[in-house]
């Protein structure tokens, strides 16, 4: 489906902090370490005490685009790009972030390859299908960094939990016993919720291309299109999750966290070229969202302050309530369960969830082969290495005092048991019982 847009609106900026210069010569060396050093002294507002775009008015680390265009879906999950620019992060490392909210997922895939967009809050799996060409445009891409885990989610409608359909066991057990037609819907072919529905279902004996009809609906029309019956259930991010309860038309039967407890989810995402031509504003973006990231994750009081901006109009357009409470991991499923999630969404969590681990973004390509996205087996961990801008990030977080893995690849088990660790990723994609090959 598309969608005309939204709209865009920058957003509101604090008052510039102190605007006393360091000296004209500092060296690259001097310049990190004044970053690193500013990063720990900055305080809940993010200002900079005597330190700012100066740091890098001359010497080589000057950011080459000194004004970025950040694409975002409304989602919460777009919270520490907004907040970099509203807490005015970005002023500390010369640039200025301006968020534009977008439709939808295809909009943003469109304008970051045709240079509209600088850099996006985007889909993992997105930006592996577009550098591979796979269902549109085909452009080498970049991974600067993880921008969040976890937090996303799938709803069924309370139709089907009338039926008795309520979590995966009972909606196998009704789909096999009521033979018709279910349609299910996630938000982009290649990306994150389109993974987490194909393999929940088929984690329980559901093979999402026999047993079910699949559309892209993009994240804001989700709980208007269930509202008037367009699909049994659809997986997406919050707060269409937890609108679909508050408006008492869907339950939640699952998080994505149930099915990879903290898994990649969006991304900083922008094109080959960008990062080779502007490799100090890559850089930039990435330390100033970085901050953002840390600061949102510091404590309650910043998680209702991201809450209380990002629910505005300008941004994600819905309530404060609809937002903090599973931001904060207070779930419930619409059918009087509640209940506390440890693993509920993260934006830093002391340094974990931003590594741009080579092993995620492979994941993705073995699910996008399982399903039949891609023909042949990639070169995965060469696509991966490619993609993932380990070593850029390796800076941008070095300077910040933030620790990094020395490892490149991680190890995770899945709901159906099964561990993915990156190492054999063709033995892996193969390995499924339900695939593309067994829904014939």
């Amino acid at each position: 489906m598309h969608h005309p847009e939204t709209g865009r609106a920058p957003a509101p900026r604090t008052t510039e902090a102190s605007t006393s210069q360091p000296p004209i010569d500092m060296t690259r060396r001097k310049i990190v370490t004044a970053a690193a050093t500013v990063a720990g002294a900055a305080g809940a507002t993010g200002m900079v005490p005597g330190l700012q775009a100066a740091v890098y008015a001359a010497g080589s680390d000057k950011p080459e685009k000194d004004e970025v265009r950040i694409g975002f879906i409304p989602l919460p999950d777009c919270a520490s790009v907004v907040m970099a620019s509203v807490l005015g992060f970005d002023k500390k490392y010369g640039i200025k972030i301006v968020p534009t909210k977008e439709a939808s997922w295809a909009s943003v895939r469109d304008k970051l390859v045709n240079g509209e967009l600088d850099f996006a809050h985007v889909l993992y799996g997105l930006v592996y299908g577009v550098h591979l060409g796979v269902g549109g445009p085909k452009k080498d891409m970049a991974v600067l960094m993880t921008l969040n885990r976890n937090g996303q989610g799938l709803t069924l409608s309370r139709k089907l939990a009338e039926k008795g359909a309520v979590d995966l066991p009972s909606l196998a057990k009704l789909m096999a016993a009521d033979k018709r037609d279910y349609t299910f819907a996630q938000t982009f072919p290649t990306g994150t919720h389109a993974m987490w529905l194909y393999y929940w279902l088929a984690s329980g004996g559901v093979n999402p291309m026999r047993d079910a009809k699949v559309i892209t609906v993009p994240p804001p029309q989700m709980v208007a299109n269930m509202r008037v019956g367009n699909m049994d259930g659809f997986s997406v991010g919050e707060p269409w999750n937890h609108r679909a309860i508050a408006d008492g038309i869907g339950i939640s039967a699952a998080t994505s966290q149930d099915v990879w407890r903290d898994h990649p989810e969006k991304v900083l995402g922008t094109t080959s070229d960008f990062v080779k031509r502007n490799p100090n504003t890559a850089r930039a973006v990435t330390m100033a969202i970085l901050e953002a990231s840390r600061w949102i994750d510091a404590g309650l009081q910043n998680k209702n302050k991201m809450a209380e901006t990002i629910a505005d109009k300008a941004y994600v357009n819905t309530s404060v309530d609809v937002i903090n409470q599973r931001i904060l991991g207070r779930y419930q499923n619409g059918l009087g369960k509640t209940w506390d999630d440890p693993n509920h969404m993260k934006f830093f969590d002391d340094g974990q969830v931003n590594f741009p681990w080579l092993s995620d973004g492979m994941w993705f390509l073995t699910q996008h082969k399982r399903w039949g996205l891609l023909k042949d087996h990639p070169n995965y961990l060469q696509v991966a290495q490619q993609i993932n801008q380990v070593e850029l990030y390796r800076q941008a977080a070095s300077a910040l005092k933030i620790s990094v893995p020395k490892d490149n690849l991680r190890s995770s088990r899945l709901i159906d048991g099964v561990v993915w660790d990156g190492k054999d990723p063709a033995k892996y994609a193969d390995g499924f019982r339900i695939s593309v090959r067994t829904a014939a």
